[in-house]
């Protein structure tokens, strides 16, 4: 049986649900969005396409619903590396881990073990999406590491290729 999908609206940078059954279940059971004070679940531009190509989300912008491509169109005009985002993000939950942002810790996500809901135990790991073609300096491959060596987590770069497949590096400190 078909579940019915959440509804919410297109607001720039993220996506609002509606307070229903379905988006609670989405928070509750899946890991996906924060509850506002509103009762709206906020969704971020990452997991709203990930939920539209799944249909558990359909997404209005005033009055027409934007599929998939036109959503990924939309939040890829909003943030540049959106798709390289997007591939780690898909990939990461397909491998049935919870992905959030981790803007507070200057990485892009932050990564809970399968089974951890975020609130109830801290990220296991932070973790930086690039494309293949990128280049990092080991000035910002050290400051990375840093990040995730002075959170407590662990470092994680997550390659993406053309055809959108992910390759992940785990790093780590080693003493001599």
């Amino acid at each position: 049986m078909k579940k019915t999908a959440a509804r919410g609206l297109f607001a720039r940078e993220r996506v609002l649900l509606q307070d229903s059954d379905e988006s609670r279940e989405l928070l509750d059971k899946s890991g996906f969005g924060k509850k506002l004070e509103t009762g709206q679940i906020q969704l971020s531009l990452l997991e709203a396409l990930y939920l539209i190509e799944k249909e558990r989300v359909v997404v209005k912008d005033g009055r027409k619903t934007l599929t998939y491509d036109k959503f990924l169109k939309a939040a890829s005009d909003i943030e540049p590396k959106f798709w390289v985002r997007f591939a780690v993000f898909r990939d990461i939950r397909e491998r049935g881990y919870i992905c959030k942002t981790a803007l507070k810790f200057g990485a892009d996500f932050r990564v809970y073990e399968r089974g951890v809901k975020p609130g109830e135990d801290h990220a296991k790991w932070v973790l930086y999406p690039v494309h293949e073609s990128e280049h990092l300096t080991w000035y910002e491959f050290a400051a990375k590491n840093r990040v995730a060596h002075s959170t407590k987590k662990k470092l994680v770069i997550g390659i993406v290729d053309d055809e959108g497949d992910v390759t992940y590096y785990e790093c780590k400190w080693l003493r001599p």
